[in-house]
């Protein structure tokens, strides 16, 4: 009997407390933004769909502590998108990271047996069943500023930036099974349904979360539209509105809006 040849080759993520940060994907998504400095060739170069390089950029923005690609406007040859310094270092680790692993995989290989491939199957399955995807649109890193419990509820502010903070509001059961502490790291989650948008600073809200943002870009669906601002910070908020709102509020890319959720839609995860 033909003894089969196991060959690891591994795909590189890499984690942080609140997530996937990077993966080969975006990494050669960023890669061909420094080539190309255009988000629409930098997509097809990879390639991936216009909307789904965008999401990839604000997530990994969102998730950075320093911005990984910002957006420039004007100049002799127009609006483009720009890798940061900070951008460029985050390729070389991750290059050199994944060489030194790909080595550990070969390594691996060098020295496992026909029952050893075997128990490494399974515990890949075992991994796959474990790794934890979440379908909520906005995803954003912050540092607990403020705890305040009440006779049911428990106040969460989390800070986001030096100008934006999110206020959730969860259960005490929830407050004491996530140990949550003061300068604690957290993820807090939001779907993009639950986000509505206004452009008045007049207007006021009974909702606690309320971030200011350009428009910068606005995805048209069948039905609803899916709108995406990015705050001062490099932080981006999306939300999915009807048609008819984007009528009636006037919304354009390059104009202000406001991102307005309730507390209670706001989802903490800490990740052990």
């Amino acid at each position: 009997m033909d003894t089969i040849l196991h060959r690891l080759r591994g795909k590189l993520e890499v984690d942080t407390e609140f997530g996937t940060f990077l993966g080969d994907t975006r990494i050669r998504l960023l890669e061909a933004i420094d080539q190309h400095g255009s988000i629409s060739q930098a997509a097809k170069a990879v390639p991936i769909s216009y909307k789904a390089a965008w999401d990839a950029v604000d997530a990994m923005n969102n998730l950075a502590d320093q911005p990984l690609v910002v957006r420039s406007t004007g100049g002799k040859n127009g609006g483009g998108t720009l890798l940061t310094e900070h951008g460029r270092k985050t390729i070389a680790l991750y290059r050199a990271l994944e060489a030194e692993y790909q080595a550990a995989l070969e390594r691996l290989q060098a020295s496992m047996n026909d029952g050893e491939a075997s128990d490494f199957k399974q515990f890949s399955k075992l991994l796959k069943r474990m790794s934890m995807k979440t379908s909520a649109r906005n995803q954003f890193a912050g540092h607990i500023v403020g705890l305040r419990e009440g006779h049911v509820d428990f106040e969460v502010r989390i800070k986001l930036d030096d100008e934006n903070e999110i206020v959730a509001v969860i259960t005490g059961d929830s407050a004491e099974s996530l140990g949550l502490t003061i300068g604690m790291e957290i993820s807090a989650l939001v779907k993009s349904s639950s986000v509505l948008l206004l452009n008045d600073p007049t207007v006021r809200t009974s909702a606690r979360n309320h971030l200011w943002g350009e428009i910068t870009r606005i995805h048209d669906g069948p039905v609803n539209a899916e709108i995406t601002l990015a705050m001062k910070s490099g932080k981006s908020v999306c939300a999915v509105v009807t048609h008819d709102s984007v009528e009636k509020l006037g919304l354009v890319v390059g104009e202000q809006a406001c991102a307005v959720f309730k507390a209670s839609s706001v989802i903490l995860c800490k990740y052990s």
